[in-house]
């Protein structure tokens, strides 16, 4: 249900009601009892509850997460691989084949 804000124009009290859209608005004023209660035109205050909402599945509390650690095995592949294309780009290189050695 939305809240809705009243304002008075004689005495000038302001409350906030919740009330349903169906819902009559209000007239009299619970203060001085005129008729001079009208809606006030303001922006919508709700609050979404539950998951699949950014506040609680995707907003960042700030902490950043841990980077992931190379397995060892994983890392002296990489060497090996690294140093294989590397000799392979050096003879490719060598041959005239590489823009370097134009």
């Amino acid at each position: 249900m939305p809240i809705y804000e009243y304002r008075c124009g004689a005495c000038g009290f302001q409350k906030e009601y919740l009330q349903r859209m169906s819902d009559a608005p209000l007239t009299d004023c619970p203060k001085c009892g005129k008729r001079t209660f009208d809606k006030m035109v303001t922006a919508a205050g709700f609050h979404l509850k539950g998951t699949g909402w950014y506040a609680t599945d995707f907003k960042n509390k700030g902490a950043k997460p841990p980077a992931k650690q190379e397995k060892p095995a994983e890392s002296s592949k990489s060497a090996e691989n690294s140093g294989k294309e590397s000799s392979k780009d050096d003879a490719t290189c060598g041959a005239g084949a590489c823009p370097a050695s134009s």
